[in-house]
């Protein structure tokens, strides 16, 4: 009683570090996110939060921001505040996973979300990205559109590849022909303002574009509307993670809901269990989950 209120006149701070080593865990997981501002993420990180602290975990949030290094800079510096484990969605420049294998190698459980590397043995959570991406375009394609312009994300990501496969699998089923002009990596809103200008700028017609995000599909939407083009009778536009933008749009558009707070809880519950286990050697987890479109006015006349 007497150290308790010693203690607590004198403020006093477990030493952190010093109880990790004492008790061989910290009680903190590290979450490495691409970028913090994403409405995805963030709401990848609610999940994620939640989760954690029901279970009495800290967590420390690092932003690649899409960058290679700062990535592995965010890696080694988990690492060093010796986390129990780390969940990472991978930055849109990695292709090295050197910094991936250095944490196995550390023994620390690891699990990737959304963006996942390919062939490593690692517990993942993702959603049907190719499947999610057929279906928004046949979508479109349910509504008359045939001249489908698609907005890639970056071919060395699963999900860019996954999505554009989608898309190409659903023009192919209903007999449509894809022009390569049709197909653009742009993955952002100033990309996507660009990607449209030069379609307009060259006369490359289209009657409806599905883009990899929803940041994507508004730069093009709002560029086309500068342009006096109206959407979606003339344009139909589809987008995907169906974030808070999504639905104050005018038209409000349609796009795929990830569902990222769930895939936030569910990562994080497959990294606690993996830390918590007397024995870390059972088989890798692949959850994959649903993701439904949200029909809105941007693809419906």
């Amino acid at each position: 009683k007497a150290v308790n209120e010693l203690a607590s006149k004198s403020n006093y701070q477990p030493n952190a570090v010093a109880l990790s080593l004492k008790q061989r865990r910290s009680n903190t997981i590290g979450v490495i996110i691409p970028e913090i501002v994403h409405y995805f993420f963030s709401s990848v990180i609610s999940g994620i939060e939640d989760v954690a602290y029901d279970a009495g975990f800290n967590v420390i949030i690092c932003q690649s921001n899409e960058k290679y290094d700062r990535e592995v800079v965010n890696t080694r510096t988990l690492l060093a505040n010796r986390v129990d484990g780390i969940l990472v969605s991978i930055s849109k420049e990695t292709q090295n996973f050197d910094h991936f294998y250095k944490v196995r190698d550390n023994e620390v459980p690891l699990v990737f979300y959304d963006r996942v590397v390919p062939g490593f043995d690692a517990d993942q959570v993702i959603v049907d990205d190719l499947e999610a991406a057929y279906r928004a375009t046949q979508h479109l394609i349910e509504g008359g559109r045939k001249k489908i312009a698609h907005f890639a994300g970056p071919q060395n990501l699963l999900i860019g590849q996954h999505r554009k496969e989608g898309y190409l699998k659903a023009m192919r089923e209903a007999g449509l022909g894809v022009r390569n002009e049709w197909i653009i990596e742009a993955d952002n809103f100033e990309k996507a303002r660009i990607a449209i200008l030069n379609i307009l700028e060259e006369k490359i017609s289209i009657d409806g574009l599905f883009a990899v995000n929803d940041l994507t599909a508004i730069g093009a939407m709002q560029t086309l509307q500068k342009r006096g083009i109206k959407i979606p009778d003339q344009i139909a536009i589809v987008g995907f993670s169906d974030g808070r933008l999504s639905g104050i749009t005018d038209p409000a558009l349609t796009s795929v809901d990830q569902h990222g707070y769930e895939m936030g809880t569910v990562a994080t519950e497959l990294l606690l269990k993996r830390i918590l286990a007397d024995k870390r050697d059972y088989p890798f987890e692949i959850k994959v989950l649903n993701a439904n479109l949200v029909v809105r006015g941007s693809s419906v006349v």
